[in-house]
């Protein structure tokens, strides 16, 4: 992916640039408003990363004014301002994704991605997803591994279509909570817990190969 980071503190800048270079991505970095509006409509990116409180131009403004002007690139905030208000305003100004500072390496990496693969898929609608032997069909709502259908409830189905759509991917709880659950705060409960459990006995329960993983102390990974 090719991305623009829009970030005024230059040590936080390149932190990022190292985090998205080190997974494989070109990164270019600004570190006013201005000029990242002016970057973001002269280069086609696939994803921007844009720190709330810039100079000159905040970072609000600059995406409404990108949005405004017809930009579709997806665009995830940073900010140390993390209560859901806040969260909300930058989803309304058309921010695509919020990230609180400080965050784990590993989550930037997959919230931008993920940008990226919905940015993608929109332009080419995907009916039918594939993480190894096993397959969903969306728009038939069935679940087949080794010719075996599995029986989902909707909150399972829509957790594995999260699942599979980021296969090979780190999936925290936090992007569970936001992306499945719908909410944009912790509510301390053990539901992602139950929900993964349930999900792994009816898809790999049955089979040899473990398809669903628990990564240690950052989430879950869904691996063909």
């Amino acid at each position: 992916m090719h991305i623009l980071v829009i970030e005024d503190d230059r040590e936080h800048s390149e932190f990022i640039e190292n985090v998205l270079t080190g997974a494989g991505h070109s990164v270019e970095s600004v570190g006013q408003g201005d000029e990242g509006l002016l970057r973001a409509r002269s280069k086609d990116f696939d994803a921007l990363i844009v720190d709330r409180m810039l100079p000159e131009k905040s970072g609000l403004r600059m995406v409404q004014e990108f949005r405004s002007g017809g930009g579709v690139t997806p665009a995830l905030f940073l900010s140390a301002l993390s209560e859901v208000d806040h969260r909300v305003e930058g989803l309304e100004a058309g921010g695509d994704d919020y990230l609180a500072k400080p965050f784990a390496p590993a989550e930037l990496i997959a919230r931008v991605e993920a940008l990226g693969r919905r940015h993608s898929q929109n332009e080419t609608p995907v009916t039918i997803l594939k993480v190894g032997d096993l397959e969903m069909d969306l728009l038939a709502r069935k679940v087949v591994r080794e010719d075996t259908i599995i029986d989902l409830q909707p909150r399972e189905f829509k957790l594995l279509e999260f699942l599979m759509r980021h296969a090979g991917q780190t999936v925290t709880r936090t992007m569970l909570l936001e992306k499945v659950w719908n909410y944009h705060f912790d509510p301390q409960t053990n539901v992602i817990d139950v929900h993964i459990s349930r999900l792994r006995s009816k898809i790999d329960k049955e089979f040899d190969r473990q398809l669903l993983q628990t990564v240690r102390g950052a989430g879950y990974c869904l691996e063909g």
